[in-house]
C-alpha cells in the first residue's frame, strides 16, 4: 500500500456525488471548495459529513465560521467543479450564488443546498473531517453531477 496514486484510482471506482462546501471568512468574503467526500451520517439528529485536506488554504475559514453550506452540483454544473478545485483569488466571479441571511454563501440551481452549523470536527490522516448539524435544506428532481474513476457520468 506504498502507492498513492493506485490506492487512489481503487477509491474512485466508487461512484460520489459533486458538492461544493461554502462558507464566510471573517471579513464574509464567500469561500467555497469542490468536495466529493460529503455523506450523509444521521437524521436524529440530522447530521452530515465530508472531510477538507488539512493544507486547503480555506480550511481557517471554515473552522472559524461554523456554519457552512453544502451544495450539490446537477449533471449541467460541472464547470463548476474546476472551477471549485483551481486556487483563484474570485471563484465566485462567474458563479450564480447568493449571499443568505445568516451570511452564508449559496450556490444557485443545485439540486440540493444544506446549511449546516459545525457539530464537531476530528482528525483524519491528512484531512480534517467535519460533521455538520443540518439547519436548513432545499432540494428538486434535477439530475445530480456524479463522478467515477475521475471521469463525470452523464
Amino acid at each position: 500500500m506504498d502507492n498513492k496514486n493506485d490506492l487512489r484510482n481503487a477509491l474512485g471506482c466508487y461512484a460520489t456525488g459533486v458538492t461544493i462546501i461554502t462558507t464566510s471568512d471573517q471579513h464574509l468574503k464567500p469561500v467555497g471548495l469542490t468536495i466529493n467526500s460529503f455523506t450523509s451520517l444521521s437524521l436524529d439528529p440530522p447530521l452530515i459529513m465530508w472531510g477538507i485536506s488539512k493544507n486547503t488554504p480555506s480550511i481557517e475559514a471554515f473552522k472559524y465560521r461554523k456554519l457552512f453550506a453544502v451544495n450539490i452540483l446537477t449533471n449541467e454544473q460541472s464547470e463548476l467543479l474546476k472551477i471549485f478545485s483551481t486556487p483563484s483569488i474570485d471563484k465566485f466571479k462567474e458563479v450564480p450564488w447568493e449571499m443568505n441571511d445568516k451570511k452564508l454563501p449559496i450556490i444557485k440551481d443545485c439540486v440540493a443546498n444544506f446549511e449546516c452549523t459545525t457539530h464537531s470536527v476530528f482528525p483524519g490522516g491528512d484531512h480534517d473531517i467535519f460533521v455538520g448539524k443540518v439547519i436548513e435544506y432545499y432540494y428538486n428532481n434535477k439530475k445530480p453531477l456524479i463522478l467515477s474513476r475521475g471521469s463525470l457520468i452523464s
